[in-house]
């Protein structure tokens, strides 16, 4: 798709694919959000959704090989995640940072970065013609990518209904789903996104088993 003066790449992961410049973007990876449940309001959950986020994000970086990894803020779910991490994991974002640029872009749930983990630091990011932030900027210039809200769609297809992760875009405004494996999504109909996509112009595409499946807005429900 075109976005900006750029023509970028949608995987069905959720990751964003930018061939010139060899870059993988992702959002809200939530590393460690179920320890970090744990902790602060005593609900015990599968300790396993950063081993599962970093396996799926290790795949992409094996299938694309970038020179550059983007991800978009709320990648550590506390202040305290990346130090609560297991050795094992942190061994693991380690080796996947090896030669390659590496850009945390800071989020709500991230707005500092503990120094022992490699990689740029930035409140929000120009490539190009494209800008990387963390959450939408109402007053932006086209090529904005953005994540912050897990956009989810659903649509009513032969008598049913389907409810899945999305990316949402208006042609100016790119809007990732959260990459995490502990992370759900806001239907995009919800008033949240009315602000960023005015008069419901706009399009997303729904994750799918090796494949997308576009929509425009007039074809989605409220959850």
């Amino acid at each position: 798709m075109s976005l900006g003066q750029e023509l970028v790449g949608l995987h069905d992961s959720g990751g964003l694919w930018w061939p010139e410049e060899q870059t993988l973007v992702v959002s809200d990876l939530h590393l460690e959000k179920a320890a970090s449940i744990a902790k602060t309001k005593g609900v015990m959950l599968p300790p396993y959704d950063t081993a599962a986020t970093l396996e799926k994000l290790a795949a992409l970086i094996d299938l694309f090989s970038p020179r550059r990894v983007i991800c978009l803020g709320d990648s550590f779910h506390d202040s305290e995640s990346s130090a609560r991490m297991p050795a094992a994991y942190r061994a693991m974002l380690a080796t996947m940072q090896l030669g390659r640029e590496w850009i945390w872009i800071t989020g709500n749930h991230d707005p500092e970065i503990a120094p022992s983990v490699c990689g740029e630091r930035f409140e929000e990011l120009s490539i190009s013609s494209l800008c990387f932030r963390h959450e939408p900027n109402e007053d932006a210039d086209c090529g904005e990518i953005c994540g912050h809200l897990h956009p989810a769609a659903k649509v009513r297809r032969m008598g049913r209904t389907v409810r899945r992760a999305c990316f949402a875009t208006n042609g100016n405004r790119l809007m990732l789903p959260a990459f995490g494996a502990l992370t759900g999504g806001l239907n995009v109909m919800d008033n949240a996104f009315s602000k960023v996509f005015a008069e419901r112009r706009f399009s997303v595409f729904m994750l799918g088993n090796g494949r997308l499946f576009p929509f425009t807005a007039s074809k989605l429900i409220s959850d």
